[in-house]
């Protein structure tokens, strides 16, 4: 039989019992944001003002789209984790589990036609 403190049972976990993992994602996700959407700006912004065939050549390149992709997963993972928890801090009851499905629901449809879009461009 295992005799463990209160004190060494808790280290590590949140109030959730999920421990730090949470807090680890958004860090990870939110330095690889800060990396990439830098070059992400700068593609997107050149492409702005171009004719249709320009701004499909530039994005139809495998480079671009993956990068264009990985902006538009990561950024919207990151961005439903947070509402997630943002919801959770301050809200109870019905209303947050209809608000926690509704940023659920919201960011995959957009994570889909966001990715249905870059891959049509790219192809």
């Amino acid at each position: 039989m295992r005799y463990l403190t209160a004190r060494k049972r808790a280290i590590g976990k949140g109030a959730a019992h999920s421990g730090t993992e949470h807090h680890w994602y958004m860090i990870v996700s939110a330095v690889g944001l800060a990396l990439i959407v830098p070059t992400f700006l700068y593609i997107f912004g050149s492409t702005l003002g171009g004719t249709r065939e320009e701004v499909i050549a530039t994005l139809g390149h495998p480079a671009v789209a993956i990068l264009f992709g990985l902006v538009l997963f990561v950024g919207l993972e990151h961005f439903r984790k947070g509402a997630r928890t943002m919801i959770e801090d301050y809200s109870d009851g019905l209303t947050r589990k209809v608000l926690i499905i509704s940023v659920t629901v919201l960011s995959y449809g957009l994570t889909a036609t966001g990715l249905f879009a870059v891959a049509k461009i790219a192809i």
